[in-house]
């Protein structure tokens, strides 16, 4: 079944099941990538697309086999980056090679660079996961990081 572990396929029948609403065995397409999101996994918004997924609710549904190989095929992807990867980006932005950058900085990467957020979730993204700035406005990027891939409930995911 699309190569995925029992366990995995457990997993899967359980975030696709919280996303059948409607208790007939599918789930819309809409909400595909929460439901991947659900699964500790990071789809971009184009993968999202690529694989199907609707811009509106209603207009295109899924049943649990065929859900299987698309969850198999973005856990396999490579095209979500990695801490390492964010590290290196935010290396970039750190003038004094100390491992700290701007605030402002960040939030403006955070606003305009790849999958833009919406000002509201970079102020709360930043009050979450960033540590206070210094007077001179800078602050520690690999701490916000680490928060930022651990995801909201890291300790769901620790048998995972």
């Amino acid at each position: 079944m699309a190569d995925l572990a029992p366990k995995d396929i457990e997993r899967a029948k359980f975030a696709f099941d919280i996303y059948d609403f409607e208790g007939k065995s599918r789930m819309d397409m809409f909400y595909l990538g929460d439901c991947l999101r659900g699964l500790n996994l990071n789809p971009t918004l184009k993968m999202i697309e690529k694989l199907g997924g609707a811009k509106k609710k209603g207009d295109k549904f899924i049943k649990l086999e065929e859900f299987y190989p698309i969850y198999s095929d973005v856990k396999k992807s490579k095209d979500t980056g990695s801490f390492e990867d964010f590290i290196e980006c935010l290396k970039l932005y750190d003038k004094m090679e100390n491992g700290t950058m701007m605030l402002g900085e960040l939030e403006h990467i955070l606003l305009s660079l790849g999958e833009k957020l919406e000002r509201e979730e970079v102020d709360i993204l930043i009050k979450e996961c960033c540590d206070p700035e210094d007077d001179d406005g800078f602050i520690p990027y690999e701490p916000f990081l680490r928060r930022v891939c651990a995801g909201p409930h890291p300790e769901m995911y620790e048998d995972w």
